[in-house]
């Protein structure tokens, strides 16, 4: 028998031996498989000869939701436990390192001063005076006010401010001052609270407004006197000792005070109500406080209103602070009065024309334009312009409003260095009292009542106003203001500032009792003060913050304690100054608070009542 058996495919078949082993048949298998590889294969061939049971297997990591290669798995797990590695190393490093603070900006020169100024308000409080006043020299004083004068109803008046270099409380120009800071706190709360003070100049109103509400019966609709000053000013050199004649610190005070009431004073009534209303704005977080405010304001008010009279007619206020009118302080009253309640009547009332002709808004003068304790139209003009910018109330109030916006901005004109109306000392300094003394008082004012019509601009998006054909950009008006506080504060020839402690240049003989007694324990009497008045030496205390007086129509200024016309600090004048101050430092983008001072007025054209229901049958 063949040893080749017949293969089906047409081919011979071989059959091994049955003699031969597995190993032998194996090696016989990598012999052919030699043979095969020496010759070349196709792709085919090559992978008829692998089988698909000697590929490399690929290995995965099944995530649940998807399946991925355990390579590229551990790739990106390490790359992340890398990454997040690295991360807080870099963490670590930029903790443990030492780093350099940019610090904030230095306070700008206005700011500084507006930290000064207000310091002067602490200095001048009388009665029993808070641990935190922060004047060393100062203490308790006049805690007898009221009870010493047997004549008026008023027996408790501890409190309120010492107008100046003396000791004598005069309401009329404190309360101006009051109103000044109140005004100044509503528009620009943001720059107080930037510089840091906002607490405390709210504190210096409280003071004031606390000792007002003691000096008529604010619990009352209707009154039929008020104090108008406590203390005496006599200027005859009689021998009774007052608050003129005497040279003493006020804590060492132990003669009897008069109290002067009056019963017929428009002018001090309305301007008191002013304060009132002002502050009741400011303090509209407290409630309660802030109604108590509003009603003494509306008391005071109806009695200006009753009672017709100038407040200093007959006695020695007009010498000091004599009011020349008092239609002025209906209309400024009425305003604040609106802007704290709300009630139309009030504006009615401020944009009467009949009002306007007997304030003097109609016919210019040599002080048209000048804000100061006695004259208040000009800063009511700049106050109801701002409800014609901003909220434009329309018929019946239009017109007049208009002619105050109009006559606001001419008095702005007569402040540029472009036109004649005021002049200028060759330093600069604007003369809106025509040459006469004490002039930073009303150029404080004027600084103050430009940069905030400013930025009434501003924010309503007005760019500027016209000067007859000439058009002005509203910067211009800040440039002014600038200019007249730098010269204040020592931009002037003689580099001199006149805000007392500001700066290294300044008034050190400073018109004021208690800062030139020394605290030495030693009580001077009425005439024993007298050699520290008319002592050479710089005063003892520094009356930190105090604008004094200052300079002639020729920049010229004498630091000499006796000479009141250049360096006697005032209330009213140490309110402009911080009013101006605050309007502005700080960032000049930031400008005033436009909804604050409308906060009580409702909206000039109420909605539309709601559609009716749909009709059904």
């Amino acid at each position: 028998m063949s040893m080749y058996g017949r293969d089906p495919w047409g081919g011979p078949l071989e059959i091994a031996a049955d003699s031969a082993t597995d190993d032998d048949r194996s090696r016989n298998l990598q012999d052919y498989d030699r043979a095969a590889l020496s010759r070349p294969l196709d792709e085919t061939q090559q992978s008829w000869l692998l089988g698909p049971g000697e590929q490399k297997k690929k290995k995965y990591v099944d995530l649940g939701c998807i399946i991925v290669s355990r390579k590229i798995f551990v790739w990106t797990v390490g790359t992340i436990l890398a990454a997040g590695l690295l991360a807080g190393f870099i963490t670590l490093i930029v903790k443990t390192v030492p780093r350099h603070r940019h610090r904030p900006p230095p306070p700008d020169n206005y700011t500084l001063a507006l930290n000064k100024g207000l310091m002067f308000f602490n200095a001048q409080r009388s009665g029993r005076l808070p641990k935190h006043n922060n004047v060393s020299w100062r203490g308790n004083s006049c805690l007898n006010d009221g009870k010493s004068d047997s004549s008026t109803l008023f027996k408790d008046l501890t409190g309120g401010y010492y107008d100046a270099g003396d000791a004598i409380k005069f309401n009329f120009p404190q309360s101006f001052a009051m109103t000044m800071l109140s005004w100044s706190v509503i528009e620009y709360s943001a720059k107080y609270e930037a510089a840091g003070e906002l607490n405390h100049v709210k504190d210096i109103i409280k003071w004031g407004t606390d000792y007002f509400l003691k000096t008529f019966n604010h619990t009352a609709d209707t009154i039929d006197r008020v104090v108008a000053q406590v203390g005496k000013g006599d200027t005859t050199g009689g021998p009774d000792p007052n608050d003129h004649y005497c040279w003493m610190r006020p804590e060492d005070i132990d003669y009897e005070r008069p109290v002067t009431e009056c019963h017929s004073c428009s002018d001090l009534a309305a301007e008191m109500a002013a304060a009132l209303a002002s502050a009741s704005i400011v303090f509209k977080d407290k409630k309660a406080y802030s109604q108590k405010l509003v009603h003494g304001a509306k008391t005071l008010f109806k009695f200006s209103r009753d009672q017709r009279g100038r407040y200093s007619v007959g006695n020695e206020a007009s010498i000091f602070y004599n009011s020349t009118g008092y239609w002025d302080e209906f209309i400024w009253g009425a305003t604040w009065l609106y802007y704290a309640t709300g009630n139309s009547s009030y504006l009615q009332l401020a944009t009467t024309p009949g009002l306007a002709k007997h304030a003097g808004a109609f016919w210019g003068g040599p002080f048209y334009g000048v804000l100061n304790w006695d004259n208040k139209l000009a800063g009511t003009q700049v106050l109801l312009s701002r409800l014609r910018l901003f909220l434009s109330p329309g018929y019946p109030y239009e017109e007049i409003l208009r002619t105050f916006h109009n006559q606001t901005s001419i008095f702005m004109c007569s402040f540029l260095p472009y036109y004649t109306s005021f002049n200028r000392t060759r330093g600069g300094l604007i003369q809106l009292n025509h040459g006469a003394p004490q002039p930073l008082q009303y150029v404080v004012n004027a600084a103050f009542l430009a940069t905030v019509f400013s930025d009434y601009m501003k924010s309503a998006d007005t760019p500027g106003w016209y000067c007859g054909p000439h058009f002005y950009s509203a910067d211009v008006l800040r440039e002014f203001a600038e200019t007249q506080m730098n010269y204040i504060l020592g931009k002037n020839p003689r580099k001199m500032s006149y805000v007392v402690g500001f700066g290294n240049h300044y008034p050190k003989h400073v018109h004021h009792r208690g800062a030139s007694i020394p605290k030495n324990k030693v009580k001077y009497n009425c005439k024993g003060g007298w050699k520290w008045r008319d002592s050479k030496k710089p005063n003892p205390n520094t009356i930190v913050g105090a604008m004094v007086a200052g300079p002639d129509r020729h920049d010229g200024f004498h630091d000499v304690r006796s000479n009141y016309n250049y360096t006697e600090p005032t209330l009213a004048g140490n309110a402009g100054l911080v009013a101006a101050l605050v309007a502005l430092s700080g960032d000049s983008d930031v400008g005033i608070d436009k909804n604050t001072i409308f906060s009580a007025v409702p909206p000039m054209f109420p909605t539309p009542p709601p559609p009716p229901a749909p009709w059904k049958p």
